[in-house]
């Protein structure tokens, strides 16, 4: 059993606490001891003693410290606190119990004579500060504690979650997701409207086997016997962009073998016909959307394997940084884990590929060179998702560079001609990223600008702009002058008449 250290260090929101731990030798031999005066606080006040505090100068200075401890690292004020407040001993160093292994070995290194434990009794000693801290440190107001972990709190979450608007991959991550979901609902209610209104006019599926522009046509049509209403016609070329199918419509509906339809049932077809039209043309616009933000998020990796797929494998991975942490071979298989671990249990072959098999370097391998070039692929999917996650401003540059690599790599296995080496493309594409860089700084500038002048703007349009006020105030005292030019003559009258 170790033994108990002789002081503890307690990071609280509002500042460093020091406490002397007094029966050590007893606590470190006991632990429940110390779990039975965690409960009362005169007991576990006979262990404990505040030794020193030091509290944070602001709140910035509180999320600094924070943000040091929570990766291991060792902050100016703590070093200040610990070297002023911890005695240092002759023959043997002053052991110091922590919260965190990385902070005791970050302590070790900045403070020599110090010796910190993590591990034993420290815990719940630790747990009892916690707990009793109000109490413990009594020139310390009660509401002031709670107020500086509530504050410290929003401060750190606020910036643990800041991120780039323009890079957010949770967007992309809904997106894709919402995009799989209409293209199974909008195939279902395709079914149904075409089993649906088949029963009245079961000729036109044949003809028009799209299911967006079936539901447009039978949206249109409704009543086959009306086919020939003024507008129609036209109507339907617009939808079908064919004369020659629209002719075979409307001599279909003119000798169509389905039933007769009531109007209500009309309305109603009509009606569900319009909410698919209308998710139809929802799916195409989030594609786009889906587009823009990869663009923005990951630019590299769309111009590698396309928008969709790399919104897949970003959805798959969780975000964009876990899906820049995974190695190839893990990239190469996202997707078929199931076939993974099938193929591990029956001793079988293991697949080839995941979701990069909906890419269309895949589709035009041969079969015997697709898991090389699914490898190849997978190996520069990793370096572009790097790019994107890891570069302050990520361009298309090194996944077009990537993208003609995969090309080449296809022509050396169908022909045999040798492409150029890795490191000549990535100069190029250096070289390349730092115009298209310096570009889009540019543009972010002249962004920031333009927004400046905006809101600069719009309290003075409120007010009145400057020149409007001063047109004002010349035009308030020309009328002054006036007014005591008009004024003037009257009193030169009335003073003649007082001198007759």
């Amino acid at each position: 059993m170790s033994e108990a250290p002789q002081y503890v260090l307690y990071e609280h929101a509002a500042g460093y606490a020091l406490f002397r731990v007094k029966e050590f030798e007893e606590t470190g031999q006991i632990i429940p001891q110390v779990d039975e005066a965690i409960g009362d606080v005169s007991k576990f006040g006979s262990v404990i003693k505040l030794l020193a505090f030091d509290p944070f100068k602001n709140t910035e200075a509180a999320l600094d410290n924070c943000n040091a401890i929570s990766e291991g690292l060792m902050h100016a004020d703590l070093v200040n606190f610990l070297e002023q407040n911890v005695p240092k001993e002759k023959k043997k160093k002053t052991t110091v119990g922590v919260n965190d292994g990385k902070l005791a070995g970050a302590i070790a290194e900045s403070v020599p004579h110090i010796k910190c434990q993590f591990t034993g009794v420290v815990p719940e000693i630790l747990r009892g500060i916690r707990i009793h801290f109000a109490t413990l440190a009594k020139g310390l107001p009660h509401h002031s504690l709670a107020k500086a972990q509530l504050s410290l709190g929003h401060s750190y979450s606020r910036g643990k979650v800041k991120f780039d608007v323009h890079r957010v991959d949770n967007m992309v991550i809904q997106s894709i997701a919402l995009l799989d979901q209409l293209d199974k609902d909008i195939n279902t209610f395709g079914m149904r409207i075409r089993e649906w209104y088949s029963y009245h006019f079961p000729e036109l599926y044949k003809i028009v086997p799209e299911a967006y522009k079936y539901v447009r046509c039978a949206r249109l049509i409704m009543d086959r016997k009306n086919i020939n209403d003024e507008g129609k016609v036209e109507e339907l070329q617009e939808v079908v962009e064919n004369e020659e199918k629209v002719a075979e419509i409307v001599e279909a509906a003119r000798t169509s073998m389905g039933m007769d339809i009531s109007l209500m049932d009309l309305l109603n077809i009509e009606r569900f016909a319009d909410r698919v039209a209308s998710l139809t043309e929802y799916r195409t616009r989030l594609h786009s959307y889906i587009k823009d933000r990869m663009h923005a998020c990951a630019p590299s990796l769309s111009a590698l394997i396309g928008e969709q797929v790399g919104a897949r494998l970003i959805s798959h991975a969780g975000s964009l940084t876990n899906l820049a942490k995974y190695p190839a071979s893990t990239v190469q298989i996202l997707g078929a884990e199931k076939a993974l671990f099938r193929a591990l249990k029956t001793r079988s072959n293991t697949p080839k590929y995941g979701l990069l098999f909906h890419s269309s370097f895949i589709g035009r391998a041969s079969a015997k060179n697709k898991g090389r070039i699914s490898r190849f692929l997978a190996n520069k999917c990793s370096i572009a998702s790097r790019i994107d996650c890891f570069a302050e401003v990520p361009v298309a540059a090194f996944g077009d560079h990537l993208r003609q690599q995969v090309e080449d790599r296809l022509k050396y296995f169908e022909t045999g001609e040798v492409p150029k080496k890795n490191v000549e493309v990535m100069k190029e594409a250096a070289v390349e990223a730092e115009v298209e860089q310096q570009k889009v700084v540019k543009k972010r500038k002249k962004a920031a600008k333009k927004a400046k002048k905006s809101v600069g703007e719009a309290p003075s349009a409120e007010k009145g702009s400057p020149k409007k006020r001063k047109v004002s105030e010349q035009e308030a005292a020309d009328d002054d002058e006036q007014m005591d030019v008009d004024a003037s003559p009257k009193k030169k009258k009335k003073s003649k008449k007082s001198k007759a």
